[in-house]
Parts: structure tokens; sequence; C-alpha cells
């Protein structure tokens, strides 16, 4: 496969056309960021452990029968995806209290959400990414009624997947972002799945082990990640 030029560049991945136009490449670098971009670094490393460990869940949701863009991996920092119209809407499940629903609603960090919750925001970094609701996603385009159910049910898959597997490595899945598009008219999940996009705490001690080290300056960020990988059987190589 030839690798052409750059098609986007973002926070930490660049995207690459490719001779198939249903196929790009994704090249995970080492830069981070937090705060809309108000804080910035490159860690060493991070590129090929999150593109390792993106390979490693993609997958494992993939064998649960879940539709992912993941193809392979070509390099320790680049894999092959297949070319998604991306649907302008995370998809939000969140198990325990944290972050911003905190703030938003004034509860304390760490409760257990029975059910788990369910969330929509718009992907707009000029707006910070602002909550929404399907009735709005409809009016406004981002996504019909019958896509936006079947990204939930796929969020709510993803989640019983992860949940065990996260579970049998002493870790608790605290909660994640996830972002569809459509291959060919199919829902198919796309984007990422690494700590850089979800909360991981070690089950026993509550020890954060994922991007939240890099927001509150807790250090040890990358040595985290490869913690989370190894406790769930990554290879990093």
């Amino acid at each position: 496969m030839e690798k052409r030029q750059e098609l986007y560049a973002g926070k930490a991945k660049s995207v690459y056309h490719t001779d198939d136009p249903d196929r790009l490449i994704l090249h995970f670098r080492d830069d981070t960021s937090a705060f809309d971009g108000q804080k910035k670094e490159a860690l060493a490393r991070k590129g090929m452990v999150n593109n390792k460990f993106n390979a490693f869940i993609m997958d494992k949701l993939g064998d649960a029968g879940i539709p992912t863009h993941f193809e392979q991996l070509l390099s320790d920092t680049e894999c092959v995806v297949k070319n998604l119209d991306m649907i302008p809407v995370e998809c939000v499940v969140r198990n325990l209290s944290a972050g911003s629903l905190c703030r938003r609603l004034g509860v304390e960090e760490g409760l257990e959400l029975n059910p788990p919750t369910f969330e929509l925001f718009l992907k707009n970094d000029e707006q910070h990414d602002p909550m929404i609701n399907e009735s709005l996603a409809e009016t406004f385009g981002w996504a019909t009624p019958e896509q936006l159910a079947e990204m939930k049910a796929l969020t709510f898959k993803v989640n019983d997947v992860l949940k065990a597997l996260f579970e049998a490595g002493g870790m608790l899945l605290v909660d994640y972002k996830l972002e569809f598009g459509l291959f060919h008219g199919q829902i198919v999940l796309g984007d990422e799945f690494s700590p850089d996009g979800c909360r991981l705490w070690d089950a026993s001690t509550r020890e954060k082990l994922d991007k939240d080290r890099f927001r509150q300056g807790l250090g040890g960020v990358i040595e985290a990640y490869e913690e989370v990988g190894r406790r769930i059987g990554v290879d990093f190589g």
C-alpha cells in the first residue's frame, strides 16, 4: 500500500491518503494535549503505545462482532484503517462519576452509575465539543435517528466487552468516548480506543491510569498506559 499526501493532522494523530480510496493510514504521534490544546507536550513512546494499544482493543471488539475501521498494523506508529465518512457526534458512556459529569452536576468522583449514563457531544473544537441530544443531532443533520440508535447500541456493546476485559486486569473502566462513521452505508467504529480517550482506575487503589495523569500533572503518563496494556495482554515489543 502506497502512503500519499496528508489528509488531516489532529492533536495526536495524522491521517494520510493511500493509493486505495477506501483505505487510510493513521500515524500516532507522541504529541499530547489537554484543555482544548492549552496544555501540550511530546511524550516519548506515546505514539507507539497508543497505536499498539488501539490495535489490540479494536481486534477484541472485532472478535465480539463490533464493526471497526481498524485493518492492520503497519509499523510501531502506523496502522491501516477504512476510510469512513465520520459522523460529528461523540458517544460517551460513564460507569462511574468523574470529570465533567462531576463539574456539571456537583456530584462526588467515583460514584457507581447504575445504569451507566449515555451522553452525546458535538465534535467541534471551536465550540469546545458541546453536549447535545438526539433531537439536536437530527434537526441539524449531524446524524439520523437510525444512526443514533445503532451508535448507542454499539457503544453499550463496547461497554460490555471492555468492562470485562479491564476487570480481568484489575481495573475499572470509568468512562470513555467513541466516534463512528459510515463505510459503504454501514455504521463502523472509528478513531481510536486508548487511555487518551477513556478513564481507567486500578480497582483496588483507584489510582488513575489514563490521560488524567497528564491533565492533573501526576506524572508517569506513558508508564501508566503501558501498565494498563500489560495487564490486559498488549504486546508492546
